[in-house]
């Protein structure tokens, strides 16, 4: 349950700021004039915090190694939250021109870096102290933050934009651009300190303690993974990268697409915000629910078994798309519980199977790198390409649906290299 806590929390700063990158950044951070530049901009400093996450990963992951989950998860909370409730006090580029977005940036890579420590030391906590044949289970709750902090997050912008209803349905208020999306990240200071006082009563891992006392704790722990386990670090990145794809085009670019009026520059659903994004928390549910599904299912079958079959279904979906989203209401909720679907069914293994590729002295630099790299891969780059090839096609999302199946056919190879973790010795 701690970790949980501060993954919903992290996940929260995270949602908050891809949130705000559709509806607040492209109008109050960049010039004005070219939307579609303007978003394209506000997309990649969304994307330029994935560039940090590896760097998180290595940073949080040594001192992970070397001095215990527990602290590590303490300084990586704080990071996230620090970072978060200064974005909520930034000046605009009305007020201060280009070193706005210039402190946007450093403020997006310090919730990245955060980030890239928060869920290897999260899923190590909840993995290593799990009972025998529950490693998986056990995993599936630090994976639960994603949906909760989604539901939290859009739940509170949501509240804010009917307080402060537009005329524009394709535009926010006056006053949600003037201060109104300044609350949810402000908001954050409140949740973090709820956050750091449960990290704070965690238990420390037992396998981490056992390689204290056997005197195995290596001295760099990223030599260490790079010597021994080259290959798990490649193959781990890979086994993320449907899930970082999936993940982030259900939530940031879909939120785009789903706005956009028929007539727009880059045309879409035109559906007004407030209504998409309950459509969107309707698809979140099934993702919650499908994550604590997915642990059941990957102790009985296997985590490669079942996310193979999983993965088979991610590349079929990314060629229902334009069927899907061309049947109307019916066609674009049927499409939001689908992909969100599997997403938690994707999403919910992964909690046990990245630890698993490597030893307890390792374990939370490898995980944390694999876990991280792969967002550079997926989830920096998915919501740009979609714009780019949402552009491309006139304003068909048929080329960002192939675009989905390729990353996911990439993973499923990946798999099939892959070997079974399931009974492996978490305290070996």
């Amino acid at each position: 349950m701690a970790s949980l806590v501060g993954t919903t929390i992290e996940f929260y700063d995270f949602y908050v700021y891809a949130t705000a990158a559709v509806l607040v950044f492209p109008h109050l951070f960049f010039p004005a004039g070219n939307e579609k530049t303007a978003l394209l901009a506000s997309f990649a400093v969304f994307g330029a915090a994935m560039g940090a996450r590896p760097l998180g990963a290595v940073f949080f992951g040594h001192l992970g190694d070397k001095r215990g989950r527990k602290i590590t998860l303490v300084g990586a909370l704080l990071t996230m939250g620090i970072a978060t409730f200064l974005i909520g006090v930034l000046p605009t580029y009305a007020s201060v021109g280009w070193i706005a977005p210039a402190m946007l940036v450093v403020l997006r890579l310090a919730q990245g870096f955060a980030l890239g420590g928060e869920w290897s030391g999260a899923a190590l906590v909840a993995t290593e102290n799990a009972p025998a044949g529950k490693r998986a289970i056990f995993g599936t709750f630090p994976q639960l933050g994603a949906p909760i902090g989604f539901i939290i997050a859009n739940g509170l912008f949501l509240i804010i934009a009917v307080l402060l209803p537009s005329s524009d349905p394709s535009k926010p208020s006056e006053a949600f651009l003037d201060w109104g999306w300044r609350i949810p990240f402000l908001f954050s200071a409140v949740m973090v300190i709820f956050g750091l006082w449960v990290r704070l009563h965690l238990v420390e891992s037992t396998a981490f303690e056992k390689t204290v006392k056997k005197g195995a704790v290596h001295s760099v722990p990223l030599v260490a993974v790079f010597r021994t386990h080259g290959k798990e670090l490649v193959l781990g990145t890979f086994y993320m990268l449907a899930t970082y794809v999936l993940f982030y085009l259900m939530t940031t670019f879909s939120l785009s697409y789903g706005r956009a009026s028929a007539t727009a520059a880059l045309p879409g659903l035109g559906y007004d915000y407030r209504t998409f994004v309950l459509m969107m928390i309707a698809g979140v549910v099934f993702f919650g629910l499908f994550t604590l599904l997915s642990g059941p299912w990957a102790e009985r079958w296997g985590r490669r078994k079942t996310l193979i079959g999983i993965t088979l279904g991610i590349v079929v979906f990314g060629f229902l798309w334009v069927p899907m989203l061309g049947a109307g209401f019916v066609g674009v909720m049927a499409w939001l519980i689908l992909g969100f679907t599997l997403m938690g069914m994707t999403f919910g293994p992964m909690g046990a199977l990245l630890p698993e590729l490597f030893p307890a002295n390792i374990r939370y630099t490898g995980s944390g790198i694999s876990y991280n790299v792969s967002s550079i891969l997926g989830a920096a780059l998915a919501p740009f390409v979609a714009v780019a090839l949402w552009s491309a096609g006139d304003g068909s999302p048929f080329w960002v649906g192939i675009y989905l199946s390729g990353m996911a056919s990439l993973t499923l190879l990946a798999l099939v290299l892959g070997k079974e973790t399931k009974d492996i010795d978490i305290e070996a």
